[in-house]
């Protein structure tokens, strides 16, 4: 684990691997080290980037910062810092999926493909122990109940959270419409959802009428809120696929029992 410092700020971070840069971005529950296995397993052939929003994991807790302007304004100075002008893959997960797309929109030619697991298309895809959040105790904990000691990775650095950044970034996406964000960026976005996560609720086929070709969504059939650890060597593979062959959604290997639409 490493640390730098941005805008006055300690952000922790892993690097690992060689070859095209690829960005995970960690969701409400939880930090960069819950990317870790995918980390590592796509380090073979990439390099591969994961760091701590502020107030989540061993990054400060600066609640000024708490919110999607400021978390899109630290993947720019992150990268700035570390080198890269373009990132092959950003892969966004919850939260990390919304400041994803912001990120790709206000940068459209420094990001080449977007993956967004989980992404809250509006508010009112959000579960309801994730929109009623108050503040009180461990967000993961409290959020995903005894789920969550099916994930020690979560578990591990859920006590690091301040409940303050779950509280005032949800609060900031009460006019979140990340349909309308799709449907201006250009890059193939790749939205993926398991269908029995509790936290983000998947969206049906008709979000898919409103989009154009670039975009693509499967639904995962028993994955919960964590797809890259409840079935990871398929999460992986997914990454892989979705590097190799972009928009080109037919060449996408999916398991029989994956549920999906094609366009």
């Amino acid at each position: 684990m490493s640390a730098i410092i941005v805008e006055g700020g300690l952000v922790h971070y892993e690097a690992l691997g060689r070859g095209r840069p690829l960005l995970f971005l960690h969701d409400w529950l939880g930090s960069w080290r819950y990317w870790v296995p995918t980390m590592v397993d796509m380090a073979s052939s990439h390099r591969t980037y994961g760091f701590d929003f502020w107030g989540f994991g061993d990054s400060d807790k600066a609640p000024a910062r708490y919110d999607l302007e400021s978390y899109t304004r630290q993947i720019e100075l992150f990268l700035q810092q570390m080198g890269v002008r373009q990132v092959s893959l950003m892969i966004g997960h919850g939260l990390g999926a919304v400041i994803a797309l912001r990120y790709a929109q206000m940068h459209p030619q420094e990001v080449v493909q977007v993956m967004a697991v989980s992404l809250p298309l509006s508010p009112r895809h959000m579960g309801r122990t994730l929109s009623s959040f108050t503040g009180n105790g461990s967000p993961a904990r409290t959020i995903l109940g005894r789920r969550i000691l099916a994930y020690e990775e979560v578990e591990l650095e859920a006590d690091k959270t301040d409940p303050r950044a779950v509280v005032q970034t949800v609060r900031s996406m009460t006019e979140l419409d990340a349909v309308r964000i799709l449907q201006r960026l250009t890059v193939p976005v790749l939205l993926v959802y398991g269908l029995e996560d509790p936290v983000i609720r998947p969206p049906g086929n008709e979000v898919l009428e409103q989009l154009d070709y670039h975009v693509h969504l499967l639904r995962l059939q028993g994955v919960h809120h964590y797809p890259m650890l409840d079935v990871s060597p398929e999460f992986n593979r997914l990454i892989r696929d979705f590097l190799l062959h972009g928009d080109n959604w037919d060449r996408i290997e999916l398991k029989d029992e994956w549920k999906r639409r094609m366009r």
